[in-house]
């Protein structure tokens, strides 16, 4: 791997990766003659590819992606965002303790998760901020760490991420940087549980299934392409860690037909220049010096179990947000008790005739939603699908995908 901060290095690579059309093309015919010596040999009519990360899905539609395939591959976006998983209760609790007077630390795309509790404002933490709370946007929990430590006084800090933020978070408490007055409420979800659950419900509604995956980028220079590797050993889905240029999520689909057609499924690292096998092994420690797997819920889907992280109890004593302000933490018992109606659950984590939950697993596209770009747009989010930059629904509405009309060959 070289070093991918040094300036002339990253021209060349988005020269290569991005700029290239001449390899796009050559590599389009690769994927097309793929296609068709997986169908001659193996009858498939269509194959499904599912791109988790939220950040591939952005490319794939930003640069068109969709309309280079033959017409039985399918591309379709995986749970990678996120922002869109947050169940709704903690932001409940957020917007209740915000009122309260804690100040409240977060990323710009948090503050516009809205409560589908609340029937009057403020039903955001964006909303909050208007009514008088005390909301900061911050780039980093170290940003976070610094101004707490200055203001004095309650605040909360939503931790919020994969595997990629982790890191961060662990080592400022492991060097002991976090100021007490500082807590922080640990919203991190772990993506290797989020793909074996993706893979269950597919199984189980009997759609068409997964046929191979593009593995996350970033999340894998944490935790390491080896950490996929149960994909191809336990379901036999032929596995490609890529990048996020065009060039690169067309090599990852070629790789997977060449799989599919081998019947030779394995783990392939396409992003060489920053994913290695065992990924970051100082990062991976010093999380789980910090913290400890816990069962977990996700917005729309359910609890997936050992999918988040939580502080460990000689962190939590001290800086843990629920326990320090006596909320309950959800359990699937807990959840039915406060937010169920009719005793379904999980529905009423999302607002009325929103679909995120089924965008998420790529169940449903975003414009198979009655609210996309009609009650539910990127300045006025309905759904969490729209409200992160990651968000499925976000990026096909920025993207313009919501204004064509002949989608043949775009989705």
């Amino acid at each position: 791997m070289f070093n991918v901060r040094d300036k002339g290095v990253l021209e060349l690579v988005r020269r290569a990766f991005r700029e290239n059309s001449e390899l796009a093309l050559r590599l389009r015919e690769v994927i097309w003659r793929y296609f068709e010596k997986v169908v001659e040999r193996h009858g498939l009519k269509r194959i499904k590819i599912m791109n988790f990360c939220g950040t591939h899905e952005w490319t794939v539609t930003h640069y068109g992606i969709r309309s280079l395939l033959p017409e039985g591959l399918e591309l379709v976006a995986g749970p990678g965002c996120p922002v869109c998983i947050v169940p709704a209760y903690y932001i409940d609790v957020v917007l209740k303790l915000g009122a309260e007077g804690v100040r409240i630390y977060t990323y710009g795309d948090v503050v516009k998760l809205r409560s589908v509790r609340a029937r009057a404002p403020p039903r955001s933490l964006e909303e909050l901020k208007a009514f008088g709370g005390d909301v900061t946007v911050v780039y980093s929990f170290i940003d976070a760490v610094r101004m707490a430590r200055e203001r004095g006084g309650d605040s909360l800090f939503l931790g919020i991420g994969f595997e990629t933020m982790a890191p961060s978070y662990a080592l400022a408490f492991k060097r002991g940087i976090v100021p007490k007055n500082l807590k922080f409420l640990s919203l991190v979800r772990l993506t290797p549980p989020a793909m074996k659950y993706t893979i269950k419900v597919y199984r189980e509604r009997g759609l068409l299934p997964i046929q191979g995956v593009i593995a996350p980028g970033h999340v894998s220079a944490v935790i390491g392409g080896g950490a996929w590797e149960f994909l191809p050993r336990d379901y036999g889905l032929p596995t490609v860690v890529a990048g996020f240029e065009p060039i690169d999520v067309l090599i990852a689909i070629a790789q997977i037909l060449q799989m599919i057609y081998h019947e030779s499924p394995r783990v392939i690292i396409e992003y060489r220049r920053v994913v290695s096998w065992d990924g970051n092994v100082y990062a991976k420690k010093a999380v789980d010096e910090v913290f400890v797997k816990a069962y977990s819920a996700w917005r729309g889907l359910g609890f997936i179990p050992r999918s988040g992280l939580k502080l460990r109890e000689r962190y939590s004593e001290a800086y843990d947000a629920l326990s320090y302000y006596g909320v309950p933490d959800l359990t699937p018992r807990e959840f039915i008790f406060t937010h169920a109606h009719h005793g379904v659950p999980w529905e009423y984590d999302l607002p009325p005739r929103c679909r995120c939950g089924e965008v998420v697993l790529g169940i449903a596209r975003p414009i198979d939603c009655p609210m996309f770009m009609k009650g539910c747009t990127p300045s006025k989010p309905w759904g969490p699908c729209m409200v992160s930059y990651e968000g499925t629904c976000n990026v096909w509405a920025r993207s313009g995908v919501g204004q064509i009309s002949d989608l043949k060959g775009v989705v």
